[in-house]
């Protein structure tokens, strides 16, 4: 099984945030928050192919997002266990939230204060991201080894 990194992208972010603090440049504050928008938005695909390929069924609508991330925090009978916790699901809802900010706001709206909490949880909140979506993949494999192959 494959690894997640969060690492580098993690690395990234406190590094750009350091600078754009020390050196009070909007620079490496817009940045971080790209690198804030891109790791969400990778784990939304991950999310996405999960509901599309085992669920079955993936949200739409205009808060497809947020109900996406309300999916994989729930058990569906039958098919699978919650791929993360609600513990997760509500640290990811944050930047959800933001990577909607950085997608339909100018980045000279950013706010440091706002993306404060974001870049301190950064380093648990995927830990724990990846520890569960590991766990969940351990599942799929273990079910996946069950099922008898098709004649």
């Amino acid at each position: 099984m494959n690894s997640l990194n969060f690492n580098r992208p993690s690395e990234r972010i406190h590094l750009g945030w350091e600078r754009a603090r020390r050196e009070n440049d909007d620079l490496y504050l817009d940045s971080v928050a790209f690198n804030l928008h891109s790791l969400y938005t990778g784990l939304e695909r991950i999310f996405e192919l999960i509901a599309a390929n085992i669920d079955q069924s993936k949200p739409e609508g205009d808060n497809w997002h947020q109900e996406l991330l309300h999916q994989m925090a729930i058990e569906i009978e039958m098919v699978r266990p919650p791929v993360i916790s609600k513990k997760t699901r509500d640290s990811l809802d944050a930047y959800r939230g933001f990577r909607h900010v950085v997608r339909n706001v100018y980045t000279f709206h950013l706010s440091p204060a706002r993306m404060q909490p974001l870049v301190d949880n950064i380093q648990e909140t995927f830990i724990r991201v990846k520890t569960e979506i590991e766990e969940f993949l351990s599942f799929i494999e273990t079910r996946s080894q069950k099922i008898p192959p098709l004649e």
